[in-house]
């Protein structure tokens, strides 16, 4: 699926406008995501951060704040309306999802959902961005159509 360019600017301004939304005291690495909602020629931005804690196991990454987010708000929690997910730390490099993030992606972005939606990842500034699919980032994967 083809993004425009207006549609990557939601994207990358959602991403940017996210990461004061970080709470990141200790390894001050801020990261957010944003989830572009389309209905009925309307848009919707889903924006999350990532939230630490002082046990590092119970930090919550960008990506799952912002789909448990639109999961949970009317409106957005229809995944096949979904056309874009971005994400964006303050890198001079693009940064990609990690692993668990990639796989709770995936739970949304399946095969049976809502294939094909681009994942786009920018650097800090939003300047550049690499756009990739779910297959690219979580090849032969075990999603909900897996069951």
């Amino acid at each position: 699926m083809g993004l425009s360019s207006e549609e990557v600017a939601l994207v990358r301004d959602g991403c940017l406008g996210g990461k004061a939304l970080s709470y990141s005291p200790y390894s001050k690495f801020r990261v957010s995501c944003c989830i572009l909602v389309s209905e009925g020629g309307r848009y919707t931005s889903v924006v999350g951060a990532n939230v630490e804690n002082a046990s590092y196991g119970g930090t919550i990454c960008a990506e799952r704040v912002t789909i448990t987010k639109a999961m949970t708000t009317a409106g957005t929690r229809d995944p096949t309306k979904w056309i874009a997910l971005g994400i964006m730390g303050d890198t001079d490099e693009c940064i990609s999802p990690c692993g668990l993030c990639r796989q709770v992606i995936r739970e949304f972005i399946s095969p049976k959902m809502s294939p094909d939606i681009p994942i786009l990842m920018f650097n800090g500034d939003g300047t550049n961005h690499i756009q990739s699919t779910m297959e690219e980032l979580l090849p032969n994967s075990f999603g909900p159509e897996c069951l």
